[in-house]
């Protein structure tokens, strides 16, 4: 039985990977890294600083430190969402839909908490969820299981009780790895890779969600 939903942030709720992309491209620009976007979308779902250290151990720069380039996407990003952002498809029919449930809602995100923070003020979400938690706070990010498990110990509940809602491969991994169930919903549909098929299901947004879908994961 689900007693517990948990959302991943960036992709799912706020299309947020265009500005992730943006900042990046810009920010590894200074030490003379050309990032572009189909290059950016190999470390969807990490975490900032595993984003900068992928890129430094192929391409090492010593113009400035690792965790000031992190700060410096942080940043921005957090600029470019207070300006750009926007909820993806289907937000506000997850968010009713799930209100007429007896669930708990919980946001497990790879970023940082003022982004996190910046994005649910933007999207007046803020009061819906009874945790809001961070990989940052894990040793390891995504595809790593931690942020989940410890988001469901959190909330109280067994890792089997979850669904978990993610966009990227690496949080569909850390969700099954984590026992949890999961719906994938992947930037491209329906031509996503094969891999995103280990999540329970495969929708093209967050509406698509409705009873029969609910109630089929609910009783298996």
């Amino acid at each position: 039985m689900i007693k517990a939903v948990i959302f991943d942030m960036d992709g799912l709720l706020i299309d947020s990977e265009p500005l992730w992309q943006q900042a990046e491209m810009e920010v590894f620009k200074q030490v003379n890294i050309p990032l572009n976007h189909k290059l950016c979308k190999q470390t969807t779902g990490l975490r900032i600083d595993e984003v900068v250290e992928y890129w430094y151990q192929k391409f090492p720069w010593k113009s400035a430190t690792k965790r000031k380039l992190a700060e410096d996407i942080i940043k921005r990003v957090i600029e470019l969402i207070s300006l750009q952002g926007e909820p993806k498809e289907g937000v506000g029919e997850i968010i009713s839909f799930l209100e007429t449930r007896n669930v708990k809602i919980a946001i497990a995100s790879s970023s940082a908490y003022p982004i996190i923070d910046v994005v649910i003020n933007k999207l007046g979400i803020k009061e819906i969820f009874q945790e809001i938690y961070s990989a940052a706070e894990e040793e390891y990010g995504k595809p790593h299981p931690g942020v989940y498990l410890t988001t469901a110990r959190k909330l109280q509940v067994l890792p089997q009780e979850c669904l978990v809602l993610e966009d990227s491969l690496n949080g569909v991994i850390a969700a099954k790895a984590a026992q949890m169930k999961c719906i994938a919903i992947p930037e491209v549909f329906p031509d996503y890779p094969s891999q995103f098929t280990i999540a329970d299901l495969v929708l093209r947004s967050l509406s698509e969600i409705n009873r029969d879908i609910w109630d089929t994961l609910n009783h298996p």
